[in-house]
């Protein structure tokens, strides 16, 4: 499996048991990936954390937490795990494969996070470090210098609150798709403006944060009128 990866991640591992227990998924193994998935885990919050943190000197813990948030999830760390085609590696039980196990969001991310832990127990944090934020580096240079940093549910919430209105609710319209390609539908409904929206994407969160900047745009639109 060794110098593809290698080449992907931009790591070498000196024990190559490390990287294959963090490919073993539970469902192929009693010794799998889900320790290393627990600490890798901690390791990606405390990095991000920290780059955040040096990034915005003058942001408050409310929005630094948020950051935090919308850059350690399970999409963010499944479109990394995409990204490295860990899916190919994976070490999965037979039920699993058939049922496209190595395409599945939830499971890429969870080998993302046992991969970020087997690379500190194969080095250090200094190494792993590096790791984690040359693969968050497009990502972390996206975020806007001065602009809000804000979600769109929260942007969202915020907005109805100052005008005393009704906190949106949000309700899985539809699950469609393969197994391992879903796609989530989802109505996000303002009772107070009797005004609802219907979003999309990959994972029930990304649908609803569809649904809310599009309730945003169109509280925007209803303004401007």
């Amino acid at each position: 499996m060794g110098h593809e990866l290698y080449r992907a991640l931009g790591y070498t591992f000196n024990d190559e048991k490390l990287l294959k227990l963090a490919l073993t998924h539970r469902s192929s193994n009693d010794e799998n990936n889900e320790r290393l998935e627990f600490f890798g885990d901690s390791v990606v919050n405390f990095v991000i954390s920290e780059a955040v943190f040096n990034r915005f000197p003058q942001a408050q813990e409310g929005d630094l937490s948020r950051w935090r948030a919308s850059l350690v999830n399970r999409d963010t760390l499944g479109e990394l795990g995409r990204q490295f085609d860990l899916g190919r590696y994976l070490i999965l039980g037979q039920g699993e494969l058939r049922s496209g196990g190595n395409q599945r969001l939830s499971i890429i991310s969870c080998c993302m996070e046992a991969v970020i832990g087997a690379i500190y127990f194969d080095s250090d944090l200094e190494t792993v470090r590096k790791c984690i934020l040359r693969w968050y580096e497009p990502i972390l240079n996206a975020i806007p210098a001065g602009g809000s940093i804000k979600d769109p549910k929260t942007q969202l919430q915020e907005l109805l609150q100052g005008r005393k209105l009704s906190l949106p609710t949000y309700a899985v319209e539809s699950i469609g798709g393969e197994v391992h390609q879903q796609i989530f539908v989802v109505n996000c409904f303002v009772r107070s403006l009797q005004a609802t929206t219907t979003g999309r994407g990959a994972s029930r969160r990304r649908a609803e944060q569809n649904a809310a900047e599009l309730m945003l745009e169109k509280i925007k639109n209803n303004a401007t009128k």
